[in-house]
């Protein structure tokens, strides 16, 4: 009997799902890095981010674990589809998209000091905050729509309305 229950434990534990791997941030899937689960499963999202180059930080705090279910899971839907939507532009402008569930930020100053920038708090425990370094940050709380997020970036950030990832093409 007891070999019975030793093996029926050791094939539920081969089961078990194993942490994902994640590639550094930078990429257009880095909204998908952060679980809604209790715990993430990588470290380094818990971790007070440094940010020098200009940067879109999105977080995601352990305070949404007090919404409800179905809010917490439709909020994160939505916070996930709409980064994704304005990934495109901060590729083309060289902005950086960057993760994280830990309620500190740090902004590395041109001078070699940092700022601290404490998420917990706020209106809501998920957003972006919008970094450029040389400059104050803007935090955006909650959830904000592919354009009212593409209007926000434009005005930080001192784009232009007409921002294309592909390059112009000859007519002939």
């Amino acid at each position: 009997m007891r070999r019975a229950i030793l093996a029926a434990t050791i094939a539920l534990a081969g089961c078990r799902a194993q942490p994902e791997t994640h590639r550094q941030a930078g990429t257009a899937d880095i909204a998908r890095m952060f679980p809604l689960g209790r715990d993430s499963t990588d470290s380094a999202l818990n971790t007070a981010r440094v940010v020098t180059d200009p940067s879109v930080v999105v977080f995601w705090l352990r305070a949404t674990d007090t919404i409800p279910d179905e809010d917490r899971e439709g909020a994160f839907s939505d916070l996930r589809y709409y980064t994704e939507q304005v990934a495109p532009v901060l590729d083309a402008n060289n902005i950086d998209l960057v993760a994280t569930r830990s309620e500190t930020l740090f902004v590395a100053r041109p001078n070699g000091q940092r700022r601290v920038v404490v998420l917990s708090g706020l209106d809501y425990p998920f957003g972006y905050v919008l970094v450029d370094p040389g400059g104050p940050e803007r935090i955006l709380t909650g959830v904000y729509s592919g354009d009212e997020l593409l209007d926000e970036l434009r005005a930080y950030f001192d784009m232009p309305d007409d921002t294309t990832d592909s390059e112009p093409h000859a007519t002939t």
